[in-house]
């Protein structure tokens, strides 16, 4: 039997066990040190055993912009396709799937994690775990993020050694605002429902729109099973204003926006959370290599390939190309070289992509995207920059609230 090696928290205890793959077929890593001469540097995954957004109810409903699945086979296709590469240099990488009990097992399990000398970590986890966790490693871990988008974790709550190959919601947002400016689209309605997850797409939404010149009129909208509040959530009572071009939703949970295309009170274009979807990644991608990408993804994850899958198979990427560049490098070392933007990774969507030296976000293109295929990708034709086009998407060097030195 095919077996992967997996490290597990169950409350304050940790064990390094061998799980069978199971029906997938993702290729199993080789056991540390099983070459000889080999160096292995092992890379863990850590997310939550119990974790929301991987529920059986919310993956079947399949929300634009949200996971398809746990990320482990991505990071595995990231090791089996930089394998014969690492191999020249006698290097070779491992994966660790780490899943915690809880939150509370983070301090313990990382303390673990650097004991054993297991230093590159990918953090798929809750923005204030993924602080706890940065502030616990201190420079003594190469960390990234590969799930979540959001802005803070970019500005004031940044590390030195915490990259993003997520795009971040104002990258996002950025790419759509560009997108409606190409079409002179400047009048959109926007639909924006309750709680901090919808205020912070709002921010981010509201940063492009200014940005590019789109005028937004703001209707609040709430799902409630409370019949006197039935209105709020239709969406053609919501969309009876007559002046605007497009309409777009910011739902982070996703429920309400996928009920709002084609249920407009006007024919209009919808965007956002739903309709036309700034995304990382989608498994229509048909250029630069897009296709094989997702074909052999789908082959061993069973399912299509999403931003979170990319950013995922992005991240280990970047680990073998840094490991690979100076093998002998500290983290420390590490992070200020993908910082310098000496080191840049293929990511099949047409440039080699670097990191920013100031907020240790990946630069990468987004694409524009609904449910069947790819429309454009961002940054749009036209748009220009001093230095790098894709710094036109998310936060630029000047207005950068991340202080942090490499």
């Amino acid at each position: 039997m095919t077996l992967r090696p997996v490290l597990c928290g169950l409350g304050a205890v940790l064990c390094l066990s061998h799980w069978p793959v199971g029906a997938q077929g993702v290729k199993a890593q080789p056991p540390v040190a099983a070459a000889k001469g080999v160096k292995t540097v092992r890379v863990a995954l850590v997310s939550l055993q119990s974790d929301d957004r991987y529920g059986n109810r919310r993956l079947e409903r399949a929300y634009p912009g949200h996971p398809g699945g746990r990320l482990l086979p991505a990071a595995e296709m990231a090791v089996a396709d930089t394998e014969v590469a690492l191999a020249e240099d006698k290097l070779a990488l491992q994966i660790l799937d780490v899943r915690l009990g809880g939150v509370d097992d983070l301090a313990s399990t990382l303390q673990r994690l650097r004991g054993e000398g297991v230093v590159h970590w990918l953090l798929d986890l809750p923005v204030a775990a993924q602080v706890a966790a940065a502030q616990a490693a201190g420079p003594s871990a190469l960390m990234f993020n590969v799930s979540a988008s959001h802005d803070s974790l970019r500005g004031q709550q940044c590390a030195a050694h915490l990259f993003h190959t997520v795009p971040s919601q104002a990258m996002l947002a950025d790419a759509l605002g560009q997108f409606l400016a190409a079409r002179s689209w400047r009048q959109a309605l926007v639909l924006q429902g309750p709680g901090e997850a919808n205020a912070l797409l709002g921010d981010a939404w509201g940063r492009a729109a200014k940005r590019y010149g789109i005028q937004s009129q703001l209707k609040p909208y709430k799902l409630s099973g409370d019949p006197r509040e039935r209105d709020l959530s239709n969406p053609r009572l919501l969309t009876s204003e007559r002046q605007h071009d497009v309409v777009a939703v910011w739902d982070a949970d996703g429920e309400f926006a996928r009920t709002v295309p084609y249920a407009t009170q006007l024919p209009r274009p919808v965007v956002g959370s739903n309709g036309l979807v700034p995304l990382a990644w989608h498994p229509q991608w048909e250029r630069h290599g897009g296709p094989q990408v997702t074909r052999r993804f789908r082959k061993a994850a069973e399912r299509p390939m999403t931003g979170q899958d990319w950013a995922t198979w992005m991240a280990v990427r970047s680990v073998a190309a840094v490991v690979q560049a100076q093998p002998q490098a500290s983290v420390v070392e590490q992070a200020r070289l993908l910082r310098s933007g000496q080191v840049s990774v293929d990511g099949a969507k047409g440039p080699a992509l670097s990191f920013r030296a100031w907020d240790g976000q990946l630069r990468q293109p987004v694409f524009l995207a609904h449910a069947d295929g790819v429309v454009a990708t961002a940054p749009m034709d036209g748009v220009l920059h001093p230095t790098e086009v894709l710094d036109t998407l998310g936060h630029d060097l000047a207005e950068s609230t991340c202080r942090q030195k490499p």
